[in-house]
């Protein structure tokens, strides 16, 4: 296979892995925000224990359907975080963060859109359930409660998908105990500011709400990206390794689309062929 050959297969296999993360960013920010959004309103809503659930099954099911493709991210600040954990290349982290805040926004204009349909719906009354603090905190909460809150929640949220993924770990559990994760988190931080814990879920209601959710949104990259990041430093010094899955050379199709580049290993780690 010539070199033009190899790089265009990478390509592909690149695309593929983005149209994941587009597919599972979409429904997360879908299904979870339009949960809060359709569903919560009282008196016969489903209130926060559902739209808790309603996040957490978003990452559960597209983890399984689409996470052996991309990893199954569906977040900026978890893309960080594994890549400082050594589980995803460098390559991978604009495209992929690109694509999650696009696939966010999609997803914030149809859900706008649908909203639209009930009558006498306002958006800057009614809300997207965008992210806030201060006067936009659900409870009123103050901007540094809400940064804590977001960063250490987002800290924990990494350590746990660095270590239901890591090759020491029972094996088919983790988009289970991810999105259970990702429940727990909603339950604690809905009432203090609707619960980021990811960028790109943060920006799409943030554009279409504009005004106050644009000005508050730094909070919602700035937090969820530190925690994000002490995670993916944290992970090795707390269990010894990174815990991505050693492969040899010699067991590689040599064969294999890109094989002369490059070998991708389980948890997304790439290493260059011997």
């Amino acid at each position: 296979m010539g070199d033009h050959e190899a790089v265009a297969a990478v390509q592909v296999t690149l695309g593929r892995r983005l149209a994941a993360e587009f597919l599972g960013t979409f429904w997360l920010v879908f299904g979870g925000c339009g949960a809060a959004v359709l569903a919560a309103r009282a008196p016969n809503g489903i209130g926060i224990l559902g739209v808790a659930f309603a996040f957490g099954l978003t990452v559960l099911t597209m983890a399984y359907a689409v996470g052996h493709i991309s990893g199954g991210h569906f977040n900026p600040a978890v893309t960080l975080g594994l890549w400082l954990g050594r589980r995803s290349p460098a390559r991978d982290v604009l495209p992929y963060v690109i694509t999650q805040v696009v696939a966010a926004i999609a997803a914030a204009a149809v859900l706008r859109a649908v909203a639209s349909g009930r009558p006498g719906y306002r958006i800057k009354i009614d809300g997207l359930a965008a992210n806030g603090y201060g006067a936009h905190s659900p409870d009123k909460y103050t901007v540094g409660a809400a940064f804590l809150v977001e960063a250490l929640l987002t800290l924990m949220f990494v350590l746990i998908i660095l270590g239901v993924t890591d090759r020491r770990a029972p094996a088919g559990l983790g988009p289970l105990a991810i999105g259970l994760a990702l429940t727990l988190i909603h339950l604690i931080s809905i009432p203090v500011t609707n619960t980021s814990v990811n960028p790109a879920r943060s920006t799409g209601p943030a554009l279409m709400v504009g005004g106050w959710a644009l000005s508050q949104l730094w909070l919602f990259w700035l937090a969820p990206l530190l925690g994000g990041a002490i995670a993916g430093v944290a992970y090795k010094v707390i269990t010894g390794e990174t815990g991505a899955e050693p492969v040899a050379a010699e067991g590689q199709d040599v064969d294999s689309p890109g094989a002369d580049t490059e070998v991708i290993v389980a948890g997304g780690e790439a290493r260059p062929r011997e």
